[in-house]
C-alpha cells in the first residue's frame, strides 16, 4: 500500500466516524516554543490549553500533520525508524469520545481487511501498552477489544505518560505495537525489544493537569481538567514500513527512490555496508525534510530555522562526497523528492524552481565553505605541529564546526590523515555547553505559554471587533486592564498597561504592517498607545499605552483614536509593497516569493526568496513598473470571501501564513495585483505617492531584500538626490546627464595613478632588499636570510618580497623569511628554494612557527608561506626559533 493511499484511507476512517478533517498546518507557527510543528496536536494546542474554543463540528477533528524533529538528528539512518521530516496521522476529540472510543476507532481502522476500508493488519500481531495504574485501559483492551492479557503491556512516566513539558494539560497514554517478526530481535514484546515490536500509534488520555517540574516524570498532578480529551498520533512512514514489507523507513516508496538516485550519483551501492548504508538514509531522509522546510518559505542561515537547514543540507552535501560524489548533487535530490511528495502535497508543483534554486545556491555555497574551512584546518594543523603537539584542540575543532559549518566527522578525517587526533572531549564539552544554552532558551520560550492564559476569558467571551478598516476613531468599553502581567481594576498616570477594548479602530501588528499608533481618551484622562498586538489565535486585541494624565478604570467608556498622519503613511507603503511584489514577479517570474515584509510611515522592506542578485537593469525595471502602477491610478478592492474561492480567484497566499476559512483579498488594478491580506490600504493606487527603491541586498542564503521610500518619504528622498547631483555637476562644471561619464574618467584616471604609483614603490622596495642577499647566513647545507622590512610594508608585499628574494638564490639550498610592522599588524612569509623543499623545508611549518611568537597564525604551500600577527616584541625570537629549527634538522 502506497503512502498516499495510507493518508487517504486514515482521513476517511474518520470522517466516516463523524471527525472534521483539517488540513496540515504550515511547519511554521507563530509559536515562541517551537521552531518547527513537531507533533500533531501543536496546531490544536490553543483548544487543549483551553486558551480557546474548538471550531470543529462535533468538538472532533482528524489531520495528517506535517511534522519536524531535529533533536536526534545524528541518529538518523543508524535506527530503523527515525525520520527528521514525518507525517503524523491523529485524531482529536475535545470532551466527546474518550478512551474506549479511540481505542475501538484505532483497532478497527487497523484491523479491517483492506476491502472494507481499514489496514488489514494482522491482530495477532498487534500488542499494546498502557500506563503502569491504568487499569481502565487494560480493561478496554482486554474485555472489549479482545487483545490477551500476555500482549498488554504497562510502563511507566517515561513511556506512557504524555505532558507538553510545561505546566497543563496531560494524562496517560497506550501504544500500539506491530510485531514485525524474530528477524528483527528478541521476543517478549515492547519491553523486550522495540526494534522488533515497532511503535505504530499513540493514544493520548488527555484528563489531568500537571504542575511544575523539570524532568518527565518529576511533576505533581494539581487537578483534573473540565473535559477530557483524545490526543492521538499514528506514524505513517512507521506504518508504511509495514504495510510495504520493508526492513526499515527509508525504504519506503517515498524515500528509497532518493537512495537510488545517490547510487546513480556516488557509484556506491547500498546495503553493502553498514556505515555507507547510514549515508545513503542521511540522504534520504535529508533531502525530503530540507525540501519540506523550504516549501514552507525558510532559507538557509546560520541561525534558527535557517540554520537546521543549512545544517540538513550540508549533512547531505557531505554524506554524498563520503559516498563517492564529485560534482553537484542536490538538483538531483530535490527533484526525486519532489516527484515523490508532490501527489500528497500539490503546492509543491507550484514552487518546484524556487525550491531548486534555494538548494542549488546552498549546495554551491557549502562546497566553497569545504574549501575555506580546509584551509582553515590546514593552518590549525601547521599551529599544532609547530608546537611540537600531536592533537587538534577541541575549542578548534568546535569552531571549525559552529562558526564554518565544517563537520566535524571531516576534521577527525583529515586530522588522521595529518597524523593528528583531536579531542574529542573538549570538542564534547564545547557541544555540550551549546545544547545547554540551547534548551535554557527553549526553557524560557516554552513558558510563554503560559501568558495567554490571562486573557482566556476575553478570547472565549468577549473577542475584540475591529473596524479600523473604515474608521479612525470609535467609542469603546474598557473591559480589562493588565499591568505587570496582572489583571487590574485601574491604572494611574505614569502607568504602562494593556488595555482590552470591546471595539477598536486600531490595527493591531500583522502581516508585515507595524501597529497604529493613537490615543485613547475619557474627559481628562489621555492614554498614549504606541503598540497593538493580538492573542488568543488573533482574536483579541491588547492596546499597550502610557498613561498620561488621569486615571482609568474597567467598565468605562472612552474614545480610541488613530493617529490619521501615522495611518495614511503606513497605508501608503503597505500598498506599495504589493506594488513592489508584483513588479518583481513580472521581472524575475513566479519563484521570486515573498519571505516576509516590513511597512510603516514612508518606508517599506520587502523580502523574498531568490538566489541570484538582482542586475541594476532589473532594479530599475521594478521600479519603473512599480511607479507606472502609482500613476495608473488602480482602485484597490478589498473583498471578503473563503479561502478556496480566493485561491480560485488567483489570489497569491503567503506559505507560513495559517488562514481561516474566512479571508480577505487585497485586488490592485484587477490581474495586476491580488493577494491575501488583513492590512490596511490607500483606496486608489495613486495616493501612494512616488515609490524610491532604494537597493536591493541578501539577507540570507536564497533570500534578498528590497528597500523603499514611499509618498513624502520618498519625494525627500528624491529631492536630497537631485540636490547631490546638482552640487557635483557644479563642481564639475558638466550637466548633470553628463555626471556618470565624467566620474567614470576622473576613476579610471585615479586607478591607473595609484598603480602607477604602486609599481614604482614595489620597484624601489625590491631594489632596496635585493642587496640584502649578501647578508644570508649558512646554517648547516642552508644558506638562511630574515629581513625585518620598513615598518609599514602590507602583507601583499610580503608575497612580492620572499618570491624575489627567492629567485635571487637559484639552485641553492635557501631559506628566506620575512617581516614588518604594520600599524600594529605583523605580516610574515616565509619562502624557500626547490633545493631546499627538496631536502625537507617545508615553509607552511614555519610559518605556523614564526606565528608563534608573533601572535598570529598562517598557512601555505611548501615553497611559500605567509601569515599574520599582531605582537612586534616577538620577532627577533621568532627568527631565533627559525634558524634553531634549521640548524636541528
Amino acid at each position: 500500500m502506497q503512502t498516499h493511499e495510507i493518508r487517504d484511507r486514515f482521513t476517511q476512517h474518520f470522517v466516516n466516524a463523524g471527525h472534521e478533517a483539517v488540513p496540515s498546518a504550515s511547519l511554521i507557527l507563530d509559536d515562541p516554543t517551537l521552531l518547527f510543528v513537531n507533533a500533531g496536536m501543536v496546531p490544536f494546542k490553543p483548544y487543549f490549553l483551553g486558551q480557546q474554543n474548538p471550531p470543529f463540528a462535533n468538538n472532533k477533528a482528524t489531520s495528517i500533520q506535517k511534522c519536524v524533529r531535529t533533536l536526534d538528528i545524528e541518529e538518523v539512518g543508524i535506527t530503523t525508524r527515525h525520520n527528521t521530516f514525518f507525517q503524523m496521522a491523529g485524531n482529536f476529540s475535545f470532551g466527546q469520545y474518550f478512551k474506549e472510543g479511540a481505542i475501538e476507532l484505532a483497532w478497527t481502522l487497523l484491523t479491517n481487511p483492506v476491502d472494507k476500508g481499514g489496514f488489514g493488519l494482522d491482530p495477532e500481531r498487534l500488542w499494546v501498552t498502557v500506563f503502569l495504574d491504568d487499569d481502565e485501559a487494560a480493561e478496554i483492551w482486554e474485555k472489549k477489544i479482545g487483545v490477551p492479557a500476555e500482549r498488554i503491556q504497562r510502563l511507566g512516566m517515561e513511556d506512557n505518560f504524555w505532558s507538553m513539558g510545561i505546566p497543563g494539560p496531560c494524562g496517560p497514554c497506550s501504544e500500539i505495537y506491530y510485531d514485525r517478526g524474530p528477524e528483527h530481535g528478541k521476543e517478549g514484546g515492547p519491553i523486550a525489544d522495540d526494534n522488533r515490536y515497532m511503535e505504530i500509534w499513540n493514544l493520548v488520555f488527555m484528563e489531568s493537569i500537571r504542575g511544575e517540574g523539570d524532568k518527565k516524570g518529576n511533576f505533581e498532578i494539581v487537578g483534573e481538567l473540565p473535559k477530557k480529551n483524545i490526543d492521538t498520533g499514528l506514524g505513517v512512514e512507521r506504518l508504511a514500513c509495514i504495510l510495504q514489507n520493508v526492513d526499515n523507513v527509508y525504504e519506503t516508496d517515498l524515500l528509497r527512490p532518493v537512495i537510488e538516485a545517490a547510487e546513480r550519483l556516488t557509484g556506491s551501492t547500498y546495503g553493502k555496508d553498514q556505515q555507507s548504508d547510514i549515508r545513503f538514509r542521511v540522504i534520504a531522509d535529508h533531502s525530503r525534510t530540507a525540501m519540506m522546510i523550504i516549501l514552507d518559505g525558510v532559507t538557509p542561515s546560520n541561525e534558527g530555522r535557517g540554520y537546521i537547514l543549512r545544517r540538513l543540507m550540508r549533512r547531505i552535501v557531505r554524506s554524498a562526497r563520503l559516498l563517492g560524489s564529485e560534482g553537484e548533487t542536490l538538483s538531483t535530490f530535490m527533484n526525486t523528492i519532489m516527484d515523490t511528495m508532490t501527489p500528497s502535497f500539490p503546492e509543491i508543483a507550484e514552487h518546484r524552481e524556487r525550491i531548486l534554486r534555494v538548494a542549488v545556491a546552498e549546495e554551491k555555497a557549502f562546497l566553497k565553505t569545504l574549501e575555506s574551512g580546509t584551509r582553515r584546518f590546514d593552518e590549525t594543523a601547521a599551529t599544532v605541529r609547530g608546537s611540537g603537539a600531536s592533537v587538534v584542540p577541541g575549542d578548534k575543532a568546535f569552531e571549525l564546526h559552529d562558526t564554518y559549518g565544517f563537520p566535524i566527522d571531516l576534521t577527525l578525517e583529515m586530522a588522521a590523515e595529518a597524523g593528528l587526533s583531536v579531542d574529542m572531549d573538549a570538542f564534547e564539552a564545547e557541544m555540550d555547553a551549546q545544547r545547554q544554552r540551547a534548551k535554557a532558551d527553549n526553557k524560557a520560550k516554552k513558558h510563554r505559554n503560559l501568558d495567554e492564559s490571562l486573557y482566556r476569558e476575553w478570547v472565549d467571551n468577549q473577542p475584540t471587533e475591529f473596524v479600523g478598516f473604515t474608521q479612525l476613531e470609535h467609542d469603546a468599553n474598557v473591559i480589562g486592564l493588565v499591568r505587570d502581567g496582572q489583571k487590574v481594576g485601574e491604572a494611574s498616570a505614569g502607568d504602562e498597561v494593556e488595555v482590552i477594548l470591546d471595539v477598536t479602530p486600531m490595527y493591531a501588528e500583522a502581516g508585515g504592517q507595524l501597529a497604529d499608533r493613537g490615543q485613547i481618551v475619557v474627559g481628562d484622562t489621555v492614554l498614549s498607545v504606541y503598540d497593538v498586538q493580538k492573542v488568543g489565535n488573533k482574536k483579541l486585541w491588547i492596546h499597550k499605552a502610557t498613561v498620561d494624565t488621569g486615571g482609568l478604570e474597567v467598565g468605562q467608556t472612552v474614545r480610541a483614536e488613530v493617529d490619521a498622519p501615522w495611518r495614511h503613511g503606513a497605508r501608503q507603503a503597505h500598498t506599495a509593497t504589493h506594488l513592489i511584489h508584483a513588479a518583481l514577479r513580472q521581472v524575475l517570474g513566479p519563484t521570486a516569493v515573498q519571505a516576509g515584509s516590513m511597512n510603516k510611515p514612508g518606508y517599506l522592506r520587502f523580502d523574498f526568496n531568490y538566489t541570484d542578485a538582482l542586475a541594476p537593469e532589473q532594479l530599475d525595471q521594478i521600479a519603473m513598473i512599480t511607479n507606472q502602477a502609482v500613476d495608473a491610478d488602480f482602485a484597490v478592492n478589498t473583498i471578503e470571501t473563503t479561502l478556496e474561492q480566493a485561491k480560485a480567484m488567483g489570489a497569491m497566499a503567503l506559505f507560513g501564513e495559517n488562514y481561516g476559512d474566512e479571508v480577505r483579498v487585497v485586488e490592485i488594478g484587477g490581474p495586476f495585483s491580488m493577494e491575501l491580506c488583513g492590512g490596511t490600504h490607500v483606496e486608489h493606487s495613486s495616493q501612494i505617492g512616488p515609490v524610491a527603491i532604494l537597493g536591493e541586498s541578501s539577507v540570507g542564503s536564497g533570500a534578498r531584500r528590497i528597500e523603499a521610500y514611499s509618498g513624502l518619504d520618498s519625494f525627500q528622498y528624491f529631492s536630497k538626490e537631485a540636490a547631490i547631483a546638482n552640487l557635483l555637476a557644479g563642481e564639475m562644471k558638466a550637466p548633470t546627464e553628463d555626471l556618470p561619464d565624467r566620474i567614470a574618467q576622473l576613476t579610471e584616471r585615479l586607478r591607473a595613478a595609484e598603480k602607477e604609483i604602486e609599481n614604482l614603490r614595489k620597484k624601489e622596495l625590491l631594489n632596496a632588499t635585493g642587496e640584502l642577499v649578501n647578508n644570508a647566513e649558512t646554517i648547516g647545507e642552508f644558506k638562511v636570510l630574515v629581513v625585518t622590512l620598513p615598518d609599514g610594508t602590507a602583507g601583499g608585499d610580503m608575497r612580492t618580497i620572499a618570491t624575489d628574494l627567492k629567485g635571487r638564490f637559484g639552485t641553492e639550498k635557501a631559506v628566506i623569511a620575512v617581516v614588518s610592522n604594520n600599524g600594529g599588524k605583523v605580516p610574515f612569509a616565509v619562502a624557500a628554494t626547490k633545493p631546499a623543499v627538496e631536502s625537507g623545508i617545508k615553509a607552511g611549518e614555519l610559518v605556523g612557527l614564526l606565528g608563534q611568537y608573533l601572535g598570529g597564525k598562517g598557512g601555505g604551500k611548501p615553497d611559500l608561506a605567509q601569515g599574520s600577527g599582531n605582537d612586534a616584541s616577538g620577532i627577533d625570537a621568532a627568527f631565533s626559533a627559525l634558524r634553531d629549527d634549521i640548524a636541528n634538522r
